[in-house]
């Protein structure tokens, strides 16, 4: 797999400050998408040993909430295998740390996908939080939290996973409302 950056303290991506890891590759080609430039899963460095090492080092710190996983899509079949074991292993190591992660896929999608495909399976299976769905220019909204578009839901995995249903972390509909 490869990436294009790591970032530090961010809190743009997912609750307190974070580290972001911004993947290569993506199949979305949404209109409108900030990152193109991650679209290509050739582009970038390699995520390698060091890259882990520099991700585990932020997670170490105190006032790191956690990783964020974007790009690109985390969830483009040629990640997955790296996702899965870096997220795993992050979950392991940092407990009390949350995972979020962006992608393009919507949450139905990847349940049936999962059934078939072990490293999605265990990917969904460690994450906190799954902010899903393409970006559509036409619901861009700068109001909403956390995603682009009014179409993506962010996803609170552990209770859906459980409850069988999808169980929204924020819900911005409630801030169309306000």
């Amino acid at each position: 797999m490869k990436y294009h950056n790591i970032t530090k303290a961010d809190m743009l991506n997912g609750e307190g400050l974070r580290v972001v890891l911004w993947v290569s590759g993506c199949n979305h080609a949404c209109p409108g998408c900030q990152n193109q430039i991650t679209w290509n899963a050739n582009n970038g460095l390699l995520f390698d040993d060091t890259a882990k090492e520099e991700i585990f080092t932020e997670l170490n710190n105190d006032w790191c909430s956690g990783l964020t996983l974007s790009g690109g899509d985390p969830l483009f079949p040629l990640n997955r295998e790296t996702i899965a074991s870096l997220v795993k292993e992050v979950k392991e190591k940092y407990p009390n740390k949350t995972v979020w992660c962006y992608t393009g896929y919507v949450w139905e999608e990847l349940m049936e996908e999962s059934k078939k495909d072990k490293f999605l399976t265990t990917i969904l299976n460690n994450i906190d939080v799954l902010l899903d769905g393409k970006f559509i220019l036409q619901e861009a909204d700068e109001k909403i939290h956390y995603v682009g578009s009014r179409n993506q839901r962010i996803i609170d995995v552990p209770k859906t996973l459980q409850n069988k249903k999808i169980v929204l972390y924020i819900d911005n509909r409630k801030l169309e409302e306000e």
